[in-house]
């Protein structure tokens, strides 16, 4: 299983667990969140969970082997917008703990979490313009929106590592933490939530999401799949992946762009 589950009270604690691929995404590790997130929803037992990674990172992403695999037509159903779908629709509190470099999907998640913390020397990073791709999981609108334009702007556009002072700054996360403490603080923060009545969390949140929030993230999502439709699988995305199947370095000169 490539996530490691753990009860604290009220408290669940996710884990990704794939720490020798950086827990980097396949469509395995999006079921198994997914259906974690629903059963953890489902449970009268859980009031918060938190996520958090195994080992040295938080999540690099999608699993570019994986993603092969979606370019070759070898995956039947990628189950990416079910997992986007259990995080839109979290009914609880759901706090994120960035352990360590949290990269694509394990950047833009985060815009779905309601707490962030964060390691002082973790990093996060989107970079769809190297992979010849656009925003995913509506992080067009979602980072404009929790960040401001122009740091949004900064994010999508350059690719770029963003610090976690810069993150802090940005808006993109809640508190900074020391890497020996981030664990710690973050369970002791939901431990707090968590002695609330689910109740009372889940209709406070539902009054919170009703600014709209995360109905911009479906809408922005939306449209983001069809640019991925146009994109993902074209002569600048098949470029990068093979170039990090064979480990060389991306040359997108001489590829049409219009």
């Amino acid at each position: 299983m490539s996530l490691k589950i753990e009860n604290l009270g009220r408290v669940r604690k996710i884990s990704f667990n794939r720490p020798d691929k950086l827990n980097a995404f396949d469509n395995l590790q999006f079921a198994e969140v997914r259906d974690a997130l629903l059963q953890a929803d489902a449970s009268s037992e859980v009031a918060v969970v938190v996520l958090t990674g195994e080992g040295s990172a938080f999540s690099a992403g999608q699993d570019l082997y994986d993603m092969q695999l979606i370019l070759d037509g070898k995956v039947k159903k990628h189950v990416f917008p079910d997992f986007l779908r259990s995080l839109s629709d979290f009914s609880k509190p759901l706090i994120g703990a960035v352990n360590g470099l949290a990269v694509g999907i394990g950047m833009t998640l985060l815009a779905y979490c309601d707490i962030v913390f964060m390691s002082r020397d973790a990093r996060l990073r989107t970079p769809f313009p190297q992979l010849g791709l656009a925003p995913e999981a509506g992080s067009s609108g979602l980072f404009v929106s929790q960040m401001g334009w122009q740091n949004a702007a900064y994010t999508l556009f350059s690719g770029g590592w963003i610090s976690a002072d810069e993150a802090l700054k940005f808006g993109y996360v809640w508190k900074l933490s020391e890497p020996s403490e981030l664990q710690v603080e973050a369970m002791a923060l939901a431990e707090t939530i968590g002695k609330n009545p689910i109740l009372s969390l889940v209709e406070t949140k539902k009054l919170m999401l009703s600014s709209g929030k995360h109905q911009l993230g479906r809408e922005c999502h939306d449209r983001e799949i069809e640019v991925y439709r146009k994109l993902m699988g074209g002569a600048l995305n098949n470029e990068a992946v093979d170039a990090f199947m064979k480990g060389r370095p991306v040359d997108f000169s001489g590829i049409p762009e219009f």
